[in-house]
């Protein structure tokens, strides 16, 4: 995975991502990224930047907030600050997409004047909301395709003044998308749900490789165990013991990537007490075994 500028490079996100994706003299990046080549999976998190998931081929499931979509060669996704998100694959397919992600302030949104006021900030409060995804049947589709297009060339090619160009290609991109945008007066009615599922992945990203049960999350949630396994699989799209079991074996599949730490030692690392159990389970998900994963990043 290359990011086409001179900044860090994203690695799998946290539930709530709190690193620098770009330098604060220009927050603005693009990620050109594969499912499942670079990510088995992004589990559900968070950011105080603006994410725009641009899908260029192939197909996967993008979730933004509670709703999860099945993506298409290019379906644009819009993620406000604060808001969550997730990709998963299609069952053997691959998505090849666009992540850009840049900080609000990019724009001006802490200048005082009227673009900020009116429109940049009531955007980062949630006052004014956007449909997240924008496909090609919609109408407004070439106006904005034509803003990240333009400015993924810039970043490529990088002129003088590309940055300027990459600026003012967002800032129309916004007038074009408030044109689509709701005013709201107040929380939207799931967004009770929104912040206990946070609570929950938050959990799931601090205590993964430990002993988790339906009932100790449950009662976190204030919910009996059996309506928080139904609440959970409608907001996330799968069960908690299943997603829990991805989620350690993305946990496993970067550390067999990074490091070489033996395969047993990483098992128990990721929450699996059993090592027979984690290869069944590894090779029933990236269909190859362990050892053969971690042959095949070298």
């Amino acid at each position: 995975m290359k990011n086409r500028t001179n900044t860090t490079i994203m690695k799998d996100p946290a539930y709530q991502e709190t690193k620098r994706h770009s330098d604060t003299m220009f927050a603005f990046n693009i990620y050109p990224c594969t499912i499942p080549t670079d990510f088995t999976f992004v589990p559900l998190h968070w950011q105080e930047s603006m994410e725009i998931i641009y899908v260029k081929q192939g197909s996967g499931i993008v979730q933004v907030d509670l709703t999860s979509y099945t993506a298409q060669a290019g379906d644009i996704f819009f993620v406000l600050p604060g808001h969550l998100h997730g990709l998963r694959r299609v069952p053997k397919m691959r998505m090849e997409y666009e992540n850009i992600i840049f900080d609000m302030n990019f724009l001006g949104s802490d200048n005082v004047d009227l673009c900020s006021q009116k429109y940049l900030r009531p955007i980062i409060n949630g006052t004014i909301q956007f449909p997240p995804r924008i496909g090609r049947e919609h109408p407004l589709y070439a106006q904005v395709s034509s803003c990240l297009d333009a400015s993924d060339r810039l970043c490529s090619l990088r002129p003088n003044g590309y940055e300027l160009g990459v600026k003012g290609n967002l800032l129309v991109l916004f007038s074009i998308l408030l044109q689509t945008a709701e005013d709201k007066d107040e929380y939207p009615a799931d967004h009770k749900n929104m912040q206990k599922l946070k609570t929950v992945l938050s959990r799931i990203e601090k205590d993964y490789n430990k002993k988790l049960t339906v009932n100790s999350i449950a009662d976190e949630c204030g919910y009996s165990p059996s309506h928080f396994m139904r609440w959970f699989k409608e907001a996330t799209g799968t069960g908690f013991a299943g997603y829990l079991i991805e989620y350690r074996l993305n946990q496993a599949a970067r550390a067999l990537r990074s490091s070489n730490v033996s395969i047993l030692e990483i098992a128990q690392q990721t929450g699996f007490d059993n090592l027979s159990n984690f290869n069944r389970l590894f090779k029933r998900r990236f269909e190859m075994t362990p050892s053969q994963f971690r042959r095949q990043e070298l």
